[in-house]
């Protein structure tokens, strides 16, 4: 099995340390941004296989860092995989993420089984 390597994105210290606990559980490394200006700064270090991506966040939202992702970064950067984490109800806010550049939006609260699934279909 492939050790995938995982940003974390998100404001709010324990989402982030829920999903590293879960990813070091399956096997995994993780890094952890808590807006999307760090996690530009670490794309720009460092290659992941999956970035778990939140919306709301200050200093540089969600929408925001994933599109500069898909439209600045040069190739295999620009098309990592991109989950949106995010609040919102998916019906009223998907067209809008899918625009932005995210391969999938889970809803929080998630369930970690669908995280699990999300990181799984990628090894």
């Amino acid at each position: 099995m492939k050790n995938l390597q995982i940003l974390i994105v998100d404001d709010i210290f324990t989402n982030r340390l829920l999903l590293s606990e879960l990813i070091k559980s399956l096997g995994h490394s993780s890094v952890q941004a808590e807006n999307g200006e760090e996690a530009i700064a670490c794309l720009k270090k460092d290659d992941f296989d999956l970035i778990l991506m939140d919306i709301e966040m200050p200093v540089m939202n969600g929408l925001e860092t994933t599109e500069m992702i898909r439209k600045t970064f040069p190739a295999p950067k620009n098309v990592v995989t991109i989950v949106a984490l995010t609040a919102h109800n998916p019906s009223l806010f998907f067209e809008d993420f899918s625009d932005a550049g995210f391969d999938e939006l889970l809803t929080k609260p998630y369930s970690l089984d669908k995280i699990v699934d999300v990181i799984n279909n990628l090894v």
